[in-house]
């Protein structure tokens, strides 16, 4: 009997290790600052935010049988989050992602997700085992799949019939695998959250505003988008609507996990019956908020 749940974080959950300095960076610069290790990863901190909101994530992916590993399920569980249901791997080492983020921003990033990668189908299991869904009953709640699954397994899931009842929202891990959600945005299926970067890998083009982003993408098939663009205007639009919001105004002290909180915050806003427009303000707020962060140096 398949089990009711919130909403279900696929994709990356690893460990976080970010260098912040108040200081300007470039290439090559050695300066003072602070070095974290938190939990991170793009299915996570959509999960970590949802949880914030009151809502009960289910992680689907793959963490490894190492003390990291234990480590970080033990930490999923703490902020209230379903980790049952996770693959965990004897052979494979619990993924990192590490980022250098200086007072003009993200300066250089690696996301190490090859267990991730490795693991591949696995990780959807309980969609089709009778856990979350079967083939006759497939799962039809809310899903939030980030983008640092393989191509290959990201163009299955688009087609899949295990997510055609499922609400879909879909965001690329990174500018750099953005065009891996080629599949899902041509298939006309689920929500899209990119920024503008993004949106311009994906169309093979460059834009000027989110609004024109947003209106090329649903132009090569996404059924939904919202777009942003940092401190300009986002956008969210579909086939019947389009409309722009300016964020608020406020000094960036981090940048790793903004869009994963913008996308979270979304997603619970609407799950509480929010307009769209007041969705997307709330949304835009959450990442504001989370940007502005009072971060020790």
């Amino acid at each position: 009997m398949t089990e009711r749940k919130d909403i279900l974080c696929i994709g990356s959950v690893l460990w976080d290790i970010i260098g912040r300095s108040a200081s300007h960076m470039r290439q090559g610069s050695d300066v003072p600052g602070r070095i974290t290790r938190l939990p991170g990863g793009v299915a996570l901190n959509i999960a970590m935010t949802l949880a914030r909101f009151g809502m009960t994530p289910t992680l689907l992916t793959a963490i490894g049988r190492d003390p990291e590993g234990d480590e970080l399920i033990n930490a999923c569980q703490q902020m209230g989050m379903r980790t049952d249901l996770v693959y965990r791997s004897d052979d494979l080492p619990t993924d990192r992602y590490m980022a250098v983020e200086g007072a003009n921003g993200l300066i250089a990033a690696i996301a190490d997700a090859h267990s991730l990668e490795a693991a591949g189908a696995k990780i959807l299991g309980p969609l089709e085992d009778g856990a979350l869904g079967a083939p006759d009953t497939p799962f039809d709640g809310l899903v939030a799949l980030d983008g640092n699954l393989t191509a290959a397994l990201l163009k299955d899931i688009a087609h899949s019939p295990a997510f055609a009842a499922a609400d879909l929202r879909v965001a690329p891990a990174s500018p750099g695998k953005a065009e891996r959600l080629l599949p899902i945005v041509n298939s006309g299926h689920g929500t899209l959250y990119v920024n503008l970067e993004e949106a311009g890998l994906l169309c093979q083009t460059q834009f000027d505003t989110s609004a024109d982003a947003a209106r090329g993408l649903l132009a090569r098939g996404a059924l939904r988008v919202l777009v942003t663009d940092g401190g300009n205007a986002a956008t969210e639009a579909d086939a019947n609507d389009l409309f722009s919001q300016t964020p608020p105004e406020v000094l960036v002290t981090r940048v790793t996990g903004a869009g994963d909180t913008f996308m979270a915050a979304h997603i619970a806003a609407e799950a509480s019956g929010a307009s769209r427009a007041d969705a997307l303000a709330r949304a835009l707020q959450a990442a504001a908020t989370y940007v502005s962060g009072d971060t020790p140096l």
